[in-house]
């Protein structure tokens, strides 16, 4: 299989305008998705909308791919990439550019997923400790997946699912595993095509999940886990915290 890794990134953020470029710990942040993409993956690009993001890339000695500013998704910006700069691949692995803690094992386990060729989409999934605290499961800002007995997924949800009937929720974490969604995706490039050119789904606009879209239209999504917990930085406190776990836990 031939994958490469594609990374979106918009300057323009509600809560974060220029996240990309901000520093963490002496490199943008940008700088380290794309280090640990292109040293799992071999090919990446960054593709973005921006000219500051772009030539950011390149000075640090990226790849990167301009791409149009009226794209709905990260998905949408990765089949413009792909068409641009992704000959030869068989798989697309898609990676957000506000992710720098993004581990190797983590894309090496969306890799794997397509070890099934009938494998269409794949993402990754972390389960839930009752470490983690109910707060954590009743966050909606962290997106919950139920998964079939072969690992496909079944839903995406911001609410719990699934709710566990007769039983207290402090103690939901301890009977049941709950899966959070880790938003990294992979597609063989025959069902990006595909998935892109679908409208927005009432699922979808329900939960403001795209990935309900393509559930909805009949696409399957293998699910593959990991126990690496991700920070995505959506806001200056978030950088903070970034910067704080970075000098506790140093990396190149």
């Amino acid at each position: 299989m031939n994958f490469i890794g594609l990374i979106p990134a918009r300057y323009a953020s509600t809560r974060f305008p220029g996240k990309p470029l901000a520093m963490l710990c002496g490199k943008p942040v940008i700088q380290r998705v794309y280090e640990t993409v292109a040293s799992c993956l071999g090919r990446a690009y960054v593709c973005t909308d921006d000219e500051r993001i772009l030539r950011a890339v390149e000075d640090f000695g990226g790849r990167a791919v301009m791409t149009s500013t009226a794209h709905r998704s990260g998905t949408d910006r990765c089949y413009e990439a792909f068409q641009k700069v992704g000959q030869g691949a068989d798989v697309v692995v898609n990676i957000q550019g506000d992710e720098p803690f993004i581990h190797s094992s983590q894309l090496e386990a969306v890799c794997r997923c397509f070890d099934d060729e009938d494998c269409q989409i794949a993402t990754l999934v972390k389960p839930f400790t009752p470490q983690d605290g109910l707060a954590a499961l009743q966050n909606p800002n962290s997106p919950k997946v139920v998964v079939d007995n072969r690992m496909h997924a079944l839903y995406f949800s911001r609410s719990v699912v699934p709710y566990l009937r007769g039983v207290e929720p402090e103690q939901w974490l301890s009977r049941h595993t709950f899966y959070k969604h880790i938003g990294l995706y992979a597609y063989r490039t025959s069902a990006l095509r595909d998935i892109t050119a679908l409208p927005p789904g009432t699922l979808e606009q329900a939960e403001s999940l795209e990935q309900l879209r393509w559930l909805e239209n009949g696409f399957t999504i293998r699910v593959g886990l990991t126990d690496v917990e991700t920070i995505g930085i959506d806001t200056p406190a978030d950088l903070e915290r970034a910067e704080d776990f970075l000098r506790r836990h140093p990396q190149p």
